[in-house]
């Protein structure tokens, strides 16, 4: 498009895109946000808005769509889900006193990784960004930060190599992964990331966003740029890029923490898939996974405290212990009783706290903060009563400063020590109550949410602005009585502000001082000095009014954001309360037990439950079952049995039990004793991944090369079915060997299901490897289920059986029974065609009265053989070979 053709609106905003070409610019004009050219083509289709165009007239009109600026988050958030970028470019000058094109600059870049408004995250999940930095010898360390702008988090870690460091990411999820350019164009480093299942936004960054220096005024820094270099890389990159989009630091985040290798149990991507902690594998819902079991928290920050547990669970006994008995504590106390009710009164005051400090929260937000603060004294004082504390310290007495609200093993009691963590923050309320009306208007543009009293100035301005309106109104009187019109009337508008009508029937009693403004069909519109005095003089005063509320309020803001980091300290330590007291209402509902929980080697499991399963059908008994796992005699379990009984069931609610104990829950059994577990491993069910090249055969090799890789002793394997999707024999042979290595070299706890039968032989040469099986019973041909694991193994699958269960047709169930009856006989039929292809329908030769006792009688094998022995092999022609074979047969 020729330059000269456009306006010098759009010439800005061209110059404005082209600093931010990888988004979508949302351009203020007036009371909206314009798009245009390819933008507006672009997010009118995923906003679902009309498209329309500029100069239309124009041979080339120029596409535009626009979204009403008082209610742009929805239309932001949208584009977010959808993995977009949105730069926000305002108006930074006043239109009135502009000359010529308006000043606009982007006041701020959101992206899926970098949000800060509380409608477009979810409230229960963690909205995280990553940066990754790459060693630049191929043999080098990895650099990783993980990064939630809306609660303040902020760490970085360090790995050998990227199969680490990807299952770290994998466990996290972020919406946004930031790379330097060197590792985006090495696809070998990136396929590994993109390849996942979730599917995050790739922004590649110059190599200065790198430089660890600006990350040097955070507390931790020092230690990481010493000791890490490459998380320290990766740390800054993340603390350049919110800079600058955001147009200024982060200033509630104030730490960075450090991990090299995290004191938690690993939990890598195929094993959070296979035991649903967040997601079901059907349909990708949270409903049926583990969570939504647990989650029985009141706040939002309590619900991602919880996730977080769930994706580190702890591998500390003391900590794990400190957990458990503070949620025995709670149950206990019957503060199971009150907590949660007070809890739901707290709002998410973590990214109400980060919003302030990035200057971006409403007056509401501020509402919502001192709300939440008035319940912290309730909750201090109805656990102080129930421990009967004395003398807690008051806030003038407290160093929040020094505080370090992280929950950690502690001497004393968990819960006593979160209570001396919670700031009641009295004066934040103080401050906010009396600044703000109880309930502000939505716009903070638009005045009226500044109490009176606050400030002179403003209240001065407010009288002007009501007496000024009084005064029109008398001027409406007295011009009434003066000429004498009583159906004059003194009226406003935006366009001509404050003026007097008169109909025309009046015409002739128009005062002389009069100025015409305006003619209308029957009336005329004037204006005179004096009300065009009191116009200015209330229009000036709204107008300051506007403006100083705005400044109050922007400087109570402030203020209030010194205060991030007390904010965001009481937040994380309600959020561990609220974890707990979810556990244990879920413990004393579900009759759960607190396990005993310590660094053996011992699994030992009482009437365990699924924790899920026995939800989903609560009318149907759940059958418990046992398990007894050690080091020596029995370690090791060969579990076989049909499809349908149970196998996947019993194996799953293990590895969740001890998941549940290792987070610090009480446990779905009647007794749990857990050696803590390093690693849960998880090779389950069929699953390809064709997007990847990976068949179901590849995807299960894949995933037991991993655990003969990676897993210890500590660790618990879990495996149900391997070796399938290849040949019997190989599959055979590739889950026997699997098994040995398992047992011989690892020597882990594991549970091994299959229906290879033969392995059951393992357990006759192999001391710890035990034979168990899904009991079923048979009657009248039909099976019942019995869900109960028993000592022993079983020889059969009763597949065919499931497989009517299933509602496979009766002739198809009938032939695979006789195919099966045939393959089990392992021998060909009476004239010479395999069994397994003998079908009723095939006429045999005892049909037709024939006996034939072995291939052909002892009088024509003779004859055969001496036949066959005088060919003269150099001698015969092709045509007489094929006559004498010809002739053999027949005498067969």
């Amino acid at each position: 498009m020729d330059d000269s053709s456009l306006t010098p609106m759009i010439k800005q905003y061209l110059a404005i895109k082209e600093k931010y070409s990888d988004s979508i610019l949302f351009y203020r004009i007036g009371d909206f946000y314009e798009m245009f050219f390819e933008d507006a083509v672009q997010a009118s289709k995923l906003l679902d808005i009309t498209l329309t165009s500029r100069n239309k007239n124009d041979p080339n009109p120029i596409p535009l769509c626009g979204v009403p600026h008082h209610s742009v988050e929805p239309y932001i958030a949208k584009l977010l889900q959808k993995g977009k970028k949105v730069a926000v470019c305002d108006q930074v000058e006043d239109p009135k006193i502009a000359k010529g094109v308006v000043r606009r600059e982007v006041t701020r870049v959101i992206t899926p990784g970098i949000i800060l408004d509380s409608a477009s995250v979810k409230g229960d999940e963690h909205n995280y960004i990553a940066a990754i930095a790459p060693n630049d010898s191929t043999e080098g360390a990895f650099g990783l930060a993980i990064a939630d702008v809306s609660t303040g988090h902020f760490s970085a870690l360090q790995f050998n190599s990227m199969d680490a460091l990807s299952e770290e990411v994998f466990r996290l999820e972020p919406k946004e992964i930031i790379l330097p350019i060197s590792l985006s164009e090495k696809t070998t480093f990136n396929n590994k990331i993109k390849k996942s299942n979730f599917n995050p936004v790739f922004t590649v960054l110059n190599n200065n966003f790198f430089e660890p220096q600006a990350i040097s005024g955070l507390d931790g820094a020092r230690t990481l740029i010493k000791q890490y270099p490459m998380a320290a890389k990766a740390a800054a990159a993340i603390w350049s890029y919110i800079a600058d989009t955001q147009k200024g630091e982060a200033r509630h985040i104030s730490r960075i923490e450090t991990s090299v290798h995290r004191k938690t149990m690993r939990i890598d991507e195929s094993t959070k898939r296979n035991l649903e902690l967040f997601k079901t594998i059907i349909d990708g819902g949270s409903r049926g996974s583990l969570i939504s079991v647990l989650d029985r928290t009141s706040t939002s920050f309590g619900a991602r405290k919880l996730r977080d547990w769930l994706v580190y669970p702890l591998m500390n006994v003391d900590s794990i212990n400190s957990r458990l008995n503070a949620v025995e504590t709670i149950i206990q106390k019957e503060l199971v009783r009150d907590l949660p009710l007070l809890l739901e009164g707290v709002y998410d005051i973590e990214r109400i706290g980060a919003r302030i400090a990035m200057g971006t929260a409403s007056t509401r937000d501020l509402i919502a903060l001192a709300d939440s603060c008035e319940m912290l004294p309730k909750i201090i004082n109805i656990i102080s009563q129930s421990f009967q504390i004395k003398g807690i310290v008051s806030d003038e007495d407290k160093d929040f400063s020094q505080i370090n609200c992280q929950e950690k093993a502690t001497s004393g009691n968990l819960i006593k020590d979160l209570c001396k963590q919670i700031d009641p923050l009295h004066d934040i309320v103080q401050e906010i109550r009396t600044a703000i009306i109880d309930d502000p208007p939505m716009s903070l543009r638009e005045g009226g949410f500044i109490r009176e009293g606050v400030n002179s100035d403003l209240d001065e301005l407010r009288s002007i602005s009501g007496g000024g309106k009084n005064s029109i109104a008398g001027i409406e009187a007295r011009e009434r009585a003066r000429s004498g019109i009583s159906s004059l009337k003194v009226k406003y508008n935006k366009v001509f502000g404050y003026y007097i009508e008169i109909t025309n029937t009046h015409k002739d009693k128009i005062p002389s001082d009069y100025i015409r403004k305006q003619t209308l069909v029957n009336a005329e519109r004037y204006i005179t000095e004096e009300l065009k005095e009191y116009e200015d003089k209330v229009l000036s005063a709204e107008d300051k009014i506007k403006t100083l509320e705005y400044e109050i309020f922007c400087g109570l803001r402030e203020k209030i954001a010194a205060f991030s980091g007390r904010i965001s300290m009481t937040a994380d330590a309600l959020a561990v309360l609220d974890v707990l007291t979810s556990f244990a209402l879920l413990s004393r509902e579900n009759k759960y037990c607190k396990p005993v929980v310590n660094n053996e080697l011992v699994i030992k499991i009482t009437d365990g439950r699924h924790p899920i399963v026995e939800k989903l059908n609560p009318t149907e008994r759940f059958v418990p079952n046992d398990i007894y796992l050690d080091c020596n005699e029995q370690y090791f379990l060969v579990i076989t049995g049909p499809n349908m009984a149970g196998k996947s069931t019993v194996m799953r609610q293990v590895a969740l039990i001890v998941l549940m104990a290792q987070i610090g829950c009480f446990v779905p059994a009647r007794q749990a004793t857990l050696g803590v577990v390093d690693r849960i491993f998880t090779r389950i069910g069929a699953t390809d991944a064709l997007s990847q090249g990976q068949s179901t055969f590849m995807v299960e090799m894949s995933e037991a090369a991993s655990i003969l890789k990676e897993a210890t002793q500590r660790s618990l394997i879990i495996i149900d079915e391997i070796g399938r999707g290849t040949s019997t024999f190989d599959g055979l042979s590739i889950a026997w060997a699997i098994a040995e290595d398992i047992h011989n070299r690892i020597g882990a706890r594991t549970l091994f299901a299959t229906h290879y039968h033969e392995l059951t032989e393992l357990a006759l040469t192999r001391k710890g490897i035990k034979n168990f099986n899904i009991a079923v019973k048979e009657w009248n041909g039909e099976i019942i289920f019995l869900r109960r694991l028993v000592p022993g193994g079983t020889s059969r699958s009763y597949g065919i059986q499931v497989a009517k269960l299933a509602g496979l047709p009766i002739d198809v169930i009938e032939r695979s029974k006789e195919v099966l009856k045939n393959l089990e006989a392992g021998e060909f039929d009476e004239i010479g065609e395999p069994r397994i292809a003998s079908h009723g329908g095939v006429e045999s030769l005892d049909k037709k009265n024939q006996v034939q006792m072995d291939l052909f009688s002892s009088s024509t094998r003779h004859e055969v053989i001496e036949k066959i022995s005088s060919i003269d092999t150099s001698t015969i022609t092709p045509i007489e070979a094929i006559n004498l074979l010809h002739e053999l047969k027949q005498k067969i």
